[in-house]
C-alpha cells in the first residue's frame, strides 16, 4: 500500500508540478507580451540610418542607394515604400534535417517584393511554420532591397521600358541572361521570371536560362541578381562628372551626437 502511495505521489508529482509550474510560466509570459503590445507599431530606430529617416532629414531611399549605405532596419523601406510594395510568395518547401531522434522537418520560402518602379527585394527564410518562414522572408526581402535601372531599346522615347543593356545573373547551375526588347514585346520568360521582372518595373524583356532551371530557389535568386547588376554598368550616358555631396552621417554628424531619448 505504502509502495503503491509512494507510486502514485512520484507520478502525480511529475505529472501535476512539474509540468503545471512550467505550464503556468509560459502564461505570465504570454500575458507579461499582451500588456507591452500597446507600443507595438511605434517605431524606434537603433541605427545611425533610422534615425535620421525618421526624422526626415533623408528625403528619398536613392539617397541611401547613393551612398550604399546598409539597410538594418525593415522599418526604414516601409518608411519610404510602405504603400506601393507588393509581396509575392515565389516558393514554398520542406526541407530535413537528420537528428537522432529522426527527421526534423522544417519549411523554407522565398518571398519576392517590388513595387513595379524600378525596386525589386528577394527574401528567404526557414521556419518550423509557414507563416513564421513567410514573415521572416518578407523582412529579409526589405532588407536586400535593390534598384533596378530600366533604359530603352533603339530610340529613346517615352518611358524607359527595359532592361538598359544584356546582363547576367547566377546561382548554383542557373545562369540567366536578361536581353533587351523592343517595346510592345512583353516579358519572354518563365511565369516565375515574368512576375519578378513585373514586381521590378519593366515591361519588355528577353531572357534566356541554362542550368538545372527546375530548382526554383536558384532560378529565382539568378534573376535577381541579374536585375540587381543594372546599375553595375556605365553607360556612355552616366559618363558626365558630378558634383559629389556630403555623406548623410557627415552632414548630419551634429544630430547623430546628441543622445537618444528612450
Amino acid at each position: 500500500m505504502s509502495d503503491e502511495g509512494r507510486g502514485r505521489g512520484r507520478g502525480g508529482f511529475g505529472r501535476g508540478g512539474g509540468r503545471g509550474g512550467r505550464g503556468r510560466g509560459r502564461g505570465r509570459g504570454r500575458g507579461r507580451g499582451g500588456r507591452r503590445g500597446g507600443d507595438e507599431n511605434v517605431w524606434v530606430p537603433v541605427t545611425k540610418l533610422g534615425r535620421l529617416v525618421k526624422e526626415g532629414k533623408i528625403a528619398s531611399i536613392e539617397e541611401i542607394f547613393l551612398f550604399s549605405i546598409p539597410v538594418k532596419e525593415a522599418e526604414i523601406i516601409d518608411f519610404f515604400l510602405k504603400d506601393k510594395l507588393k509581396d509575392e510568395v515565389m516558393k514554398i518547401m520542406p526541407v530535413q534535417k537528420q537528428s537522432s531522434a529522426g527527421q526534423r522537418t522544417r519549411f523554407k520560402a522565398f518571398v519576392a517584393i517590388g513595387d513595379e518602379d524600378g525596386h525589386i527585394g528577394l527574401g528567404v527564410k526557414c521556419s518550423s511554420e509557414v507563416a513564421t518562414a513567410i514573415r521572416g522572408a518578407i523582412t529579409a526581402a526589405k532588407l536586400n532591397l535593390a534598384p533596378v535601372r530600366r533604359g530603352f531599346w533603339g530610340r529613346a522615347n517615352g518611358l524607359p521600358h527595359t532592361v538598359p543593356c544584356k546582363v547576367t545573373g547566377k546561382c548554383g547551375s542557373v545562369r540567366v541572361r536578361l536581353i533587351p526588347a523592343p517595346r510592345g514585346t512583353g516579358l519572354v520568360s518563365s511565369p516565375a521570371g515574368k512576375k519578378l521582372l513585373h514586381m521590378a518595373g519593366i515591361d519588355d524583356c528577353y531572357s534566356s536560362a541554362t542550368g538545372h532551371t527546375r530548382t526554383m530557389g536558384n532560378f529565382i535568386k539568378a534573376i535577381f541578381y541579374a536585375l540587381r547588376a543594372t546599375y553595375g554598368y556605365l553607360s556612355p550616358e552616366l559618363w558626365k562628372e558630378n558634383a559629389l555631396i556630403a555623406h548623410p552621417y557627415q552632414e548630419h554628424t551634429d544630430f547623430l551626437s546628441k543622445k537618444q531619448l528612450a
